[in-house]
């Protein structure tokens, strides 16, 4: 990876690694995020898509409206309608996305490379 670099250099990196996975890190977020960007709106359509349980994508949910990736739409119906739309600053995760789901397949290659 190149030649160590300093102490708080190292610790910058480290701290912008934790924020990044305290804000979409774990199994669903970023899940959910494709999901609903890919028009996947509704509550029970994200669910069915995910196959998550409900109390678990109603706290991703939470947490990602709350970090500004997602925003939640109140129609007062009759009926009441709730959806959920990605923001702009979710827009701000596609090189990352597109570089973590590239990394993947080449890992998923690389796994059945060796194991053959």
């Amino acid at each position: 990876m190149g030649e160590p670099i300093s102490k708080e250099a190292c610790q910058k990196k480290l701290n912008g690694i934790n924020d990044a996975l305290y804000a979409i890190g774990g199994k669903w977020k970023i899940k959910i995020i494709i999901a609903i960007s890919e028009g996947y709106s509704r509550f029970n359509e994200i669910q069915r898509t995910l196959g998550i349980s409900a109390k678990v994508l109603s706290m991703e949910l939470k947490d990602l409206e709350l970090n500004g990736f997602i925003q939640r739409n109140i129609d007062p119906g009759p009926p009441v309608v709730i959806d959920y739309t990605t923001t702009q600053y979710s827009n701000s995760l596609d090189q990352v996305l597109a570089a973590l789901s590239n990394w993947g397949e080449q890992h998923r290659e690389k796994i059945r490379a060796e194991r053959s």
